[in-house]
């Protein structure tokens, strides 16, 4: 029984006691009252009767005349009269007993005992008899019964007064109780938010301790974020020029060209500085590093603007930019170059660069693309400073290549039944399966095999069909999870989550579905909505979670300072992506992230999951860091 409720019940009972204790208290005294006035009232007119009667010295006649006259008039129960020596009265005359209006339960619970009034008739000396008489009680009991009656509404209205009283009393303890109390709800769900401090003493001083826990475990989670950024930054980012080492950029490009929702295509550039070596003995180390610097910020600049790209350093003196769309590399190859001439001539006039650039149409492996465009790097290096050389993409490709061809066959392909979800495992370290992650493929024609999302989500999203393709994906789980056991999960898309009425959508599809069905449902989105949609990913992870489903993140990481949020939104898993956990077992800094980030959610009571874990010793490496769960290339479906 919760707090309230108990302080609730006790106030009723006080209440209550106090009013029995006042209508009982009252109902005695007026009958101790009734019962005296009875008794007096017996003895006084006992006294007077007697002596009327003594008055007629012995007629019996004319006394017996009296005392029926008496009876008659006076409401009595009994007048008899005993002569001296006893023995049979020489006068009786009694009633029944009226009916008063009380209740007969009353009057046995609040009996009124009045003794009969009692007096000596004499004639001179000569006693004549005992006169005895008793007064009908039911005039005592309606009196007695009339003023409980008053008295009983009289204390009820103040009994209520006190109840509203002591109700507002209550309500005014109960707001901050159980502001305190979700407080603490939210600190078990792994969200920390702060209360208003109440006036009450005890309270406030309540409160005010467990705001100041609440700040300082704030704290201490943001400030292991910005630990874990600092270790990001060094595990992944080149140390000289800020972009990102070789293999963060292999692992990207690897992602992006063969990963489930990578792009299709896409345009490599590398950029080379010419003699590195003779630059960094003639002018110094810092001047090379001054030309290097400069590369890597022309790089990052397109980096910045285009969504999607990222430049990298391949080793000493090479420099790599990919670019998700196809079509653009000679132009900004060649921007490049111009814009490197003027920015190095002003540094080091023997300072020179080449600029080699491929279209990588269908390739679909990272070592792939990175020798067609180092050979015509090579080519480019060949015929002297800043020249370029290019490699376009031989493959043809049979897909529509119009928007509005990618937009029908998407359309077809949902209208008429030609989508389905893939299956791969996520495991959990004793081998169980925690789930299969369930990305959506598409037959864009009725007789083409399932294509996977990087072949057409590029161009669904240009059309605005992200929305309608989340849902269709949400409804295969859904079906799917209604006659197999194991946990699916639907990986949801930033368009989608920001598209007006997605989120309610959802929840719709989830009210509908079975309590076991919804229970075993995992839904990701990316982490670029923590940057971007924050408050939308808390109401989706509120609302989606509220019927059982587990809202989490995907692809995390990259964004260290974020995840310092997560307590905020109600998540209940994390992903990392393979680029940050790529050769953990190998190279120490990748470790060292890796182990402060599982600290870090682990600490919120989030479960951490790796994602693309492509070798044995990276995924036992993983588990000895303490990750929940991995899955890629080297994880498989148990037995």
């Amino acid at each position: 029984m919760s707090l309230i409720r108990q302080m609730a019940l006790l106030l009723v009972a006080v209440v209550l006691l106090a009013l029995l204790g006042s209508v009982s208290a009252n109902l005695m005294a007026a009958r101790a009252t009734l019962a005296t006035q009875l008794s007096v009232k017996n003895a006084d007119n006992a006294t007077a009767l007697a002596l009327a009667l003594s008055q007629h010295k012995g007629d019996a006649t004319a006394m017996e005349l009296l005392m029926a006259a008496q009876f008659d008039t006076g409401h009595y129960r009994r007048i008899r009269l005993v002569p001296p020596q006893g023995g049979a009265p020489s006068f009786l005359r009694e009633s029944e007993v009226q009916r008063s209006q009380a209740p007969a339960w009353f009057e046995t619970l609040l009996p009124i005992d009045a003794p009969p009034g009692q007096a000596q008739v004499s004639d001179g000396w000569r006693a004549l008899g005992t006169l005895e008489l008793e007064s009908q009680s039911a005039y005592a009991y309606n009196a007695l019964w009339s003023g409980a009656l008053h008295a009983a509404g009289l204390l009820l209205g103040v009994g209520l007064a006190a109840g509203l009283v002591g109700a507002w009393g209550v309500g005014a303890l109960r707001r901050p109780l159980a502001a305190m109390v979700g407080q603490a709800q939210a600190l078990q769900d792994g969200r920390f938010v702060t209360v208003d401090v109440p006036r009450t003493p005890e309270l406030k001083a309540l409160a005010g301790a467990m705001n100041a826990m609440v700040k300082r475990l704030r704290g201490v989670f943001e400030s292991q974020a910005q630990q874990v950024e600092a270790l990001r930054q060094q595990a992944e980012r080149d140390a000289l020029t800020g972009v990102s080492n070789r293999r963060l950029f292999v692992s990207r490009l690897s992602a992006a060209l063969g990963g489930e929702r990578g792009r299709a295509g896409g345009a490599l550039v590398m950029v080379r500085v010419l003699q590195l070596e003779q630059l960094n003995r003639r002018a110094g180390r810092e001047a090379a590093d001054l030309v290097l610097r400069a590369v890597a910020q022309a790089l990052l600049a397109y980096e910045q603007r285009i969504d999607g790209g990222f430049a990298g350093r391949l080793n000493g003196a090479d420099f790599a930019l990919y670019l998700p769309a196809a079509g653009v590399a000679p132009d900004t190859a060649q921007a490049l170059l111009q814009g490197l001439r003027a920015v190095l001539g002003a540094l080091d006039s023997h300072a020179g660069i080449c600029v080699g650039s491929a279209e990588l149409g269908a390739l679909q492996e990272a070592g792939q693309a990175l020798a067609a465009v180092d050979d015509a790097l090579a080519q480019a290096e060949a015929e002297g400073p800043f020249q370029w050389a290019h490699r376009a993409d031989a493959s043809a490709s049979a897909q529509p290549r119009s928007e509005a061809e990618w937009r029908r066959a998407i359309q077809e392909a949902l209208a008429e039944g030609r989508a389905a979800l893939a299956h791969y495992p996520v495991v959990s370290r004793r081998g169980p399966v925690l789930h299969l992650e369930c990305p959506l493929r598409l037959r864009l024609a009725p007789d083409a095999a399932p294509e996977p999302a990087s072949q057409w989500l590029s161009h669904a999203l240009r059309s605005r069909l992200g929305p309608a393709l989340d849902l269709r994906a949400l409804d295969l789980a859904l079906a799917e999870l209604a006659s197999d056991p194991t946990p699916r999960s639907v990986n949801l898309a930033l368009d989608s989550l920001a598209t007006a009425g997605f989120v309610a959508d959802v929840r719709a599809r989830l009210q509908v579905a079975p309590a076991q069905v919804r229970q075993r449902l995992w839904l990701e989105l990316p982490e670029r909505a923590l940057q971007e949609h924050a408050a939308l990913v808390q109401d989706a992870a509120r609302q989606w979670g509220e019927l059982g489903a587990q809202v989490g993140v995907e692809h995390a990481g990259g964004a260290s300072a974020e995840l310092g949020r997560l307590y905020e939104l109600g998540l209940r898993f994390v992903k990392i992506d393979r680029r940050h956990v790529d050769g953990v077992a190998s190279d120490g800094d990748v470790l060292q992230f890796a182990s402060s980030l599982v600290t870090l959610l682990r600490g919120m009571g989030l479960m951490v999951i790796a994602e693309g874990v492509s070798r044995p010793d990276d995924l036992a490496a993983l588990w000895e860091l303490g990750f929940d769960g991995a899955t890629g290339p080297v994880v498989t479906l148990p037995g």
